[in-house]
């Protein structure tokens, strides 16, 4: 009934002037003459929302969440409303909806709510007389009535999730023209990849990638829809995201990345005992801050320190959090460090290949780059650093993983046995 559907999403720079308004209007009525439905998502426009939260910072440091949710949602009924009068404008009538009026349907969790559900009739209806509804990211609304936000690039999952929902197309229109090996603005050498597997974006967004929300991919990938990343500026062909068995190039290493927004919190003589561990992190994750790389030390004396990596963003709040729990254990001293970043590479063909790790802390030693903190998955190696040798470390393993890496060819749709990476 209503095939030949698309949703296509325009991030804040897209949608961040009047001038570039018209511009997303313009290329949706492209669509519409092509022949094809439209269902829009929009961001903010670039800075609205972090405009939104100095005001809120200049009120008081730890806002009420709810209360931010509050003011964050209007950043895109501003946008919204603006974009669907310049598709109209175009001939096209649209109709712009916030997340409840949807509705975009979340749990209780203020400024990082999850989607539970989406009433699409409403779409429907509208896509059936013959409007192009323009549909504000980011937002939902609790069974309470209590509108959330989805965190930040939130947008992206809006669009993924309605996708799913509609049984349509997914195309996320960015500043950039694709997911590239490395960001491009540190290493200039850096490409762009046609494809990539919906398990190696997601580690990519998780540590750093900037192209889409990690949520957003986690969405994609349980219910198989199939991403376009393409620039809002440029008309060529973006970035497929897609399952593993479409990828038709594995190498070792898929791409490099660099996350400058982590924080340290080393807890000091902490009693090294049962059920320490528990005390001291399930606080923080009551508090819904996710914790990252975990170290402990070896125990002298019956005492070891501990560390952990979160976002710098959640870094005030946890580090309150530590100090009082560091009391009631009896621990020393906690100490914050916002100079640290993490450096890792990602590729689905780290799974069969031996001596990438030896490789990559070899590069980094011969660099002068100290290691203080280790994670790994199957597709993943991450290493933090310090954060004033973070370009250099990127720089640094993109040529040697991925400019002077060796490919893994692998045939009939990633089903046939590839050769081993060195």
């Amino acid at each position: 009934m209503l095939g030949n559907l698309v949703v296509q999403k325009f991030g804040g720079t897209s949608v961040g002037s009047l001038d570039r308004i018209e511009k997303v209007a313009k290329r949706v009525a492209s669509t519409l003459r092509a022949g094809k439905k439209v269902v829009v998502v929009s961001s903010a426009m670039a800075g609205e929302t972090d405009s939104l939260i100095d005001l809120a910072k200049g009120i008081m440091e730890f806002p009420p969440e709810r209360e931010m949710d509050m003011l964050l949602a209007t950043g895109e009924q501003k946008a919204i409303s603006l974009l669907a009068m310049a598709i109209t404008k175009r001939g096209y009538p649209a109709i712009s909806l916030c997340g409840w009026q949807v509705p975009i349907v979340t749990d209780r969790v203020h400024t990082k709510a999850r989607i539970e559900r989406i009433g699409i009739q409403r779409i429907r209806n509208l896509l059936e007389e013959g409007y192009v509804p323009v549909v504000a990211g980011f937002q939902g609304i609790t069974d309470e009535w209590e509108i959330t936000t989805l965190g930040r690039g939130g947008s992206d999952t809006t669009a993924v999730a309605l996708a799913s929902a509609l049984a349509a197309d997914c195309e996320i229109y960015t500043d950039v023209t694709g997911v590239f090996t490395a960001d491009p603005r540190i290493v200039p050498s850096a490409r762009k990849l046609e494809m990539i597997s919906y398990e190696e974006m997601l580690e990519l967004s998780s540590l750093g990638a900037k192209v889409m929300q990690i949520r957003s991919v986690e969405f994609a990938a349980k219910h198989g829809v199939r991403i376009h990343v393409r620039s809002s500026f440029e008309e060529e062909e973006g970035t497929w995201i897609v399952p593993e068995e479409e990828v038709m190039e594995k190498v070792v290493v898929r791409g490099i990345t660099l996350d400058t927004k982590e924080s340290r919190i080393t807890v000091v003589r902490v009693p090294d005992r049962p059920g320490i561990a528990a005390k001291l992190f399930k606080p923080l994750g009551e508090a819904h801050i996710v914790v990252d790389m975990i170290v402990q030390n070896v125990s002298h004396d019956g005492y070891t320190d501990m560390s952990f990596t979160v976002s710098r963003n959640d870094a005030p709040k946890a580090e309150e959090i530590v100090r009082k729990t560091a009391k009631v254990i009896g621990a020393k001293e906690v100490i914050r460090d916002d100079r640290v970043a993490k450096v890792s590479i990602v590729g689905l063909g780290m799974r069969s290949s031996y001596g990438t790790a030896a490789k990559m802390f070899e590069i980094l030693s011969k660099n002068g780059i100290n290691i203080m903190a280790i994670s790994t998955s199957e597709i993943r190696i991450s290493c933090l650093i310090d954060e004033k040798y973070g370009e250099l470390a990127v720089r640094e393993l993109h040529e040697a993983f991925i400019e002077e890496g060796e490919e893994i060819k692998v045939e009939n749709h990633g089903e046939g046995k590839g050769k081993e990476g060195s």
